[in-house]
């Protein structure tokens, strides 16, 4: 066999394994953290989160296979961070609520389906947590109104949990 040819295989089976591990990782993290407290779209973004993981595994793998240099490898990761964080400290509030998202996520006791009371003093007001995203927090009042708050603006106020489901 020449080399080309196994290049082919090896790339068959990192391909395959890589599907492989996806319906894997699916099944197995899905039915271990059924038996944790967390909901469902908590869930979905760790299986997201894994899933990226194995992503880049498998791309690094390839980039292997068929021969990347390393240097080449890091120059085009370099580039990469490079704009991410050009582009990030031009938004920089879309960083900072990215962060409040994962802080919200692990540290605070909010959930979907609590009601709570945001204690601004200038603009006071409640309601029902109907979604959490990575930048905002959806709020539906009484009068059925939707509130969209920004996660770095709730992770810097105050909110009391009225009701927790």
């Amino acid at each position: 066999m020449d080399t080309q040819q196994i290049q082919i295989i090896e790339t068959t089976i990192v391909i395959c394994v890589y599907i492989l591990l996806y319906f894997i990782t699916n099944i197995v993290i899905n039915n271990t953290l059924k038996n944790t407290q967390l909901q469902r779209p908590r869930r979905k973004i760790i299986v997201k989160a894994i899933h990226l993981f194995t992503t880049i595994g498998s791309v690094v793998l390839l980039a292997a296979i068929w021969g990347l240099n390393q240097n080449e490898i890091a120059v085009y990761a370099g580039t990469i961070l490079t704009a991410l964080g050009i582009a990030f400290v031009a938004q920089w509030s879309l960083l900072s609520n990215i962060t409040s998202s994962i802080i919200l996520f692990f540290n605070h006791p909010l959930k979907i389906g609590d009601r709570i009371k945001i204690l601004d003093k200038d603009h006071p007001f409640e309601g029902e947590v109907s979604d959490l995203t990575y930048f905002y927090v959806h709020l539906v009042t009484t009068d059925g109104d939707i509130i969209t708050i920004p996660n770095s603006i709730l992770l810097h106020t105050p909110v009391s949990v009225l009701v927790k489901k």
